[in-house]
Order: C-alpha cells, then sequence, then structure tokens
C-alpha cells in the first residue's frame, strides 16, 4: 500500500474531532440506527483497531451461552451483542466478520476482553471533564 491510498484520520478542518472513532452498534436492534456510541480521540488507525477487536470480543463473550461454540454462540451475539465500525477507514479498518468465527470457536481471555485499558477517555484529564461540566452549567 501506498502512503498516498492509506487512511488517514478525519481532521479538526473536516468539522469532526482529530483522529479517529469507533462506532459501537448494536445488534438487537435496540437503539436509534442501532448506534449505541460513538468513541472519539484515536489518533492511530491501530490503536482504534485494537480497541473495537477488545469490544467486540468482550460482546461477544457477554452473549456466548455457557459452553456454546460455532453456530449457537455466533447466533447468541447477532441477537443481544455490539459490533464495531471505525468510520472512513476502510479495508484497513478492523472488521468482526474477519473474526467471527475465531470467535466462536476460541473464548477470549480476560486480557484480550480488555477494551477499557484501550479507550482513550481514559487518558483525559479528570479536569477537562471538570470544565465541560462547569461550561454546561453556566458557571
Amino acid at each position: 500500500m501506498t502512503e498516498e491510498s492509506r487512511p488517514t484520520a478525519p481532521s479538526e478542518a473536516e468539522g469532526t474531532d482529530a483522529g479517529w472513532r469507533v462506532r459501537i452498534i448494536d445488534l438487537s436492534g435496540g437503539a436509534e440506527d442501532n448506534i449505541v456510541e460513538e468513541i472519539k480521540g484515536f489518533h492511530e488507525l491501530s490503536h482504534a483497531g485494537a480497541f473495537a477487536r477488545a469490544y467486540v470480543r468482550d460482546s461477544f463473550e457477554i452473549c456466548r451461552p455457557a459452553g456454546a461454540r460455532g453456530r449457537e454462540a455466533v447466533e447468541s451475539w447477532f441477537s443481544f451483542g455490539e459490533d464495531t465500525e471505525i468510520p472512513g477507514a476502510g479495508e484497513e479498518g478492523w472488521r468482526s466478520a474477519s473474526e467471527i468465527e475465531f470467535f466462536a470457536d476460541n473464548p477470549a481471555t480476560p486480557m484480550e476482553r480488555d477494551w477499557r485499558s484501550l479507550d482513550p477517555r481514559r487518558f483525559v484529564e479528570e479536569s477537562v471533564f471538570l470544565a465541560d461540566e462547569e461550561d454546561e452549567d453556566g458557571e
């Protein structure tokens, strides 16, 4: 792949926050447009991909019936789980479809499910949240 064809993160000039985003999608259809949340602040596509994979891996295990593998595990995840997508990543972005069969046949370890340690929101200083709350309160 050439440097020119490599996807680049949306820029602030395009009207979005700088960096990559990971969109959480409700497979059960319970959310409006099936989008539950959009996580911003990934500076590298690989970071967004690692987060997306761990998030889906965790969702898959939460939905897995006790001891289930294969088709039964996949059907349960499609009925109750959450998937992810990385807007603008094209073919370079991680996609659950490429690994769902592996997930079904191989239960995850706690480390493979640890999306929280990859969440860029945990790197934001608490003072940023406090300043945002003060702005919303008008103080």
